[in-house]
């Protein structure tokens, strides 16, 4: 019976897709459970053993880099050894093959982009850059992976402060580009594809109810309930590695 209910909510959600004009996508770090990336919320994640106003904050980064930097040497472990899954794959192939026009990621994994999507927004920022809190300077990784094996912050060639990662912490702004991207894409989006993310971090949590309030469709992949429950025209209470790869099938048929 749940197979037949599946298989009629894919039909429906393919309908939805080939309607559509401009379909995008949204995802939170469910997506990447399945390559061995625990939220951070969930039971064994980062936070049930760091405090994040402690090692996630702007503030914490200014007062207490030493701190931030061993959770950011830990959270560099387990993002090294993880490689895409099936749902990272699907979705570069809807770009592909089926028209979706970008993805809207809070995930600072570079998952997307190593599964071969292209046109991908990082509203918090990608793990694997790097550069100087006070000057600015770029730092490659390799160097930096170089660095933390001498001192732990690792500091700037150049003036000498500290390197941070180029992810948004606690309390910090949304990059302007990422900002000003999502928009563009939210405003243009008739469809929005939803997975992996409960709907709690604020301002990301506003772009599918833009889309809604636009009159476009939701179609959410989430295992429980969600921020977004109430706004979904198909629901999916399954993991998104499961769901993704049936969805591109069905539209290749």
């Amino acid at each position: 019976m749940q197979d037949d209910k599946q298989t009629s909510l894919l039909h429906r959600a393919v309908e939805f897709w080939k309607q559509s004009r401009f379909p995008i996508a949204f995802t939170g770090a469910g997506i990447s459970v399945a390559s061995g990336i625990p939220d951070f919320r969930s039971p064994g994640g980062l936070w049930s053993k760091y405090d994040p106003m402690k090692v996630a904050t702007g503030e914490a980064l200014r007062t207490n880099p030493q701190a931030v930097w061993e959770f950011l040497m830990e959270t560099a472990d387990l993002l090294q050894s993880s490689e895409p899954n099936s749902g990272h794959f699907a979705l570069a192939k809807l770009e592909e093959e089926h028209g979706l026009q970008g993805v809207i990621t809070q995930n600072v994994d570079n998952l997307h982009q190593r599964a071969g999507s292209k046109e991908v927004v990082e509203y918090h920022g990608n793990f694997e850059r790097f550069y100087c809190q006070k000057c600015g300077e770029k730092e490659e990784s390799e160097r930096v992976q170089e660095k933390v094996k001498e001192t732990i912050p690792p500091y700037c060639d150049k003036c000498y402060s500290f390197i941070r990662p180029d992810v948004v912490f606690f309390g910090e702004a949304i990059p302007a580009y990422a900002m000003q991207k999502s928009r563009e894409l939210t405003r243009k989006a008739d469809l929005i594809l939803i997975m992996g993310t409960s709907g709690e971090v604020s301002p990301a949590n506003t772009i599918p109810r833009e889309v809604k309030m636009n009159g476009g469709k939701i179609i959410e992949i989430n295992k429980g309930m969600t921020y977004y429950h109430d706004i979904s025209d198909i629901r999916f209470d399954n993991p998104a590695e499961d769901i993704l790869p049936q969805l591109v099938h069905f539209l290749s048929q």
